[in-house]
């Protein structure tokens, strides 16, 4: 099973690739995750619930240690999609240009390629459900991601995937 998960996780991001982006300028980075790797963000998951008092951190680190891989997202070093439209909340792209830390990610981002990654997310994911692995996209996966240094971005997602009897993302 281990082979078509990683297969399944390969097609993924694939998917995400080739998703639309606007402008066709991609700054959507992304790894792969199995193994040992699980094992370390479920810990660093759980860590980081207890450490911050949020919710559901442990719970969603049970379910990437039970996971047979994870898909990371990320928007790394995004420029300005250059339309000043101001959906990011500044009248102009030459205002949003300075990013700051935040307290899990950077910002704020010009809303376009915040789109970018949210159409690269939904194209994995729904690969993974085209070829029936049970999948869920996890803001949480990304927080614990980029803290440990898995995948460089200002933000991070994340997307577990599964293979057994009973979709482990939902009924939790």
């Amino acid at each position: 099973m281990s082979e078509a998960m990683h297969l399944v996780a390969e097609l993924m991001a694939l998917a995400a690739r080739t998703a639309p982006k606007a402008g066709g300028k991609d700054y959507v980075g992304m790894r792969i995750l199995e193994g040992g790797d699980l094992a370390r963000l479920a810990d660093a998951m759980v860590a980081y619930g207890k450490e911050s008092g949020k919710k559901n951190f442990d719970r969603d680190g049970e379910n990437v240690r039970r996971s047979d891989a994870v898909l990371l997202l990320s928007l790394d070093r995004p420029q300005v999609a250059g339309l000043n439209c101001g959906a990011c909340g500044y009248p102009s792209c030459a205002e949003l240009a300075k990013l700051h830390e935040g307290p899990e990610f950077a910002g704020p981002m010009c809303a376009w390629r915040l789109l970018d990654l949210g159409i690269a997310l939904g194209s994995a994911a729904k690969t993974a459900s085209l070829l029936n692995a049970d999948n869920r996209i996890m803001y949480r996966i990304g927080v614990a991601a980029r803290r440990l240094g898995l995948l460089s971005g200002e933000i991070v997602v994340g997307i577990p995937i599964s293979g057994t009897g009973k979709n482990i993302y939902f009924d939790r």
